[in-house]
């Protein structure tokens, strides 16, 4: 098995991407909209991901999080909100919040399960600054530590009652960073010490079954290298500050914020501890060589991906009494 997750070009496999895949075993698989249509293509595309892994347990990811960030959507599946509105009721009824944000993620949780989605890459723990990037501040949960990990618990722990792996990102915080990383480079100049309160909600999250980076140079950690390529940022703080033990993947290796070859990103982000390359756009010569440079997996990365996949068992609830419960809540302001 590479330890890479790749993207799809469209809503079924290609023959090139079949025989591909077949041959490189990636880990597993992130869908966007583009592999999209309806409940029974999609759930016809998981399907046939799962029969050429060999695998029940296969990590078939999405990045549904609610508001502008959400590849499935009407007509076929609901909108639901992003996490500011959760925020906003934090801020006056901070149980029903947590409440809400809980049946929130079960209920989006039923709806990937439905399809045969495995894991949804959310919550977003980044703790939101005044001058934070839109791209972050338009998703976040918050502007203090203590909201933004209670609701990133229950927003796990909502998807876990679905079936749900879910993902905390982006490590070791993007709340600072005054530019969109899938543009540029974001810089942080924070100290160590201010920086504290960025780590404090993936510390208090630290056994979250999954985790992504973030693509950011932390002076006071690194000032050469982004956190997904940075040997220090990987093992002194996300592995050891913060605590965090489950599989840790990039953040998708194709954003601007990285310089360099597909192939050389990947290799970099193995080389400095990531278990998993997270490569999205689906293009086959680099596709082709990031399987080339990549080693097999390591049995530790493979651990914590066994270990990430069987946290999680499938879901009962009601969806729509679970929306209900969640509209009911958010209408409190």
């Amino acid at each position: 098995m590479k330890p890479v997750i790749f993207g799809l070009a469209g809503p079924v496999l290609t023959p090139g991407e079949r025989a591909f895949f077949a041959a490189a075993a990636p880990a597993g698989y992130i869908l966007f909209k583009r592999n999209i249509e309806d409940r029974a293509q999609l759930r016809a595309l998981t399907d046939s991901l799962r029969a050429l892994a060999g695998r029940d347990d296969l990590p078939i990811l999405i990045d549904q999080e609610g508001g502008r960030v959400a590849r499935m959507g009407p007509p076929h599946w609901p909108a639901f909100p992003a996490g500011p509105a959760f925020a906003a009721l934090y801020e006056v009824a901070p149980m029903s919040a947590i409440q809400a944000m809980r049946a929130n993620g079960e209920a989006l949780g039923l709806m990937l399960a439905e399809v045969g989605i495995t894991v949804d890459c959310a919550p977003l723990l980044d703790v939101a600054q005044p001058d934070t990037t839109e791209a972050i501040a338009c998703r976040a949960y918050g502007s203090a530590p203590m909201p933004v990990a209670a609701l990133g618990r229950a927003m796990l722990e909502g998807l876990a009652a679905a079936g749900i792996v879910g993902v905390v990102k982006h490590m070791p915080g993007h709340g600072r960073a005054r530019v969109d990383s899938h543009h540029l480079l974001p810089t942080v100049t924070a100290s160590a010490d201010e920086l504290e309160i960025d780590l404090e909600p993936f510390r208090t999250l630290a056994d979250a079954p999954m985790g992504m980076t973030s693509h950011i140079v932390f002076e006071a950690w690194d000032r050469e290298r982004p956190a997904t390529l940075s040997p220090v940022v990987i093992e002194q703080v996300i592995r050891g500050a913060i605590g965090f033990d489950g599989l840790l993947m990039t953040d998708d290796i194709d954003m601007k914020a990285l310089s360099g070859s597909a192939g050389d990103k990947a290799a970099a982000s193995i080389a400095a501890g990531c278990d998993l390359v997270l490569d999205c756009w689906a293009r086959m010569d680099e596709m082709v060589a990031i399987a080339d440079r990549l080693p097999e997996i390591t049995d530790a990365a493979r651990r914590r991906l066994d270990r990430a996949m069987a946290s999680v068992t499938p879901g009962q609830g009601d969806f729509a009494e679970l929306i209900a419960r969640r509209d009911a809540f958010l209408a409190l302001v």
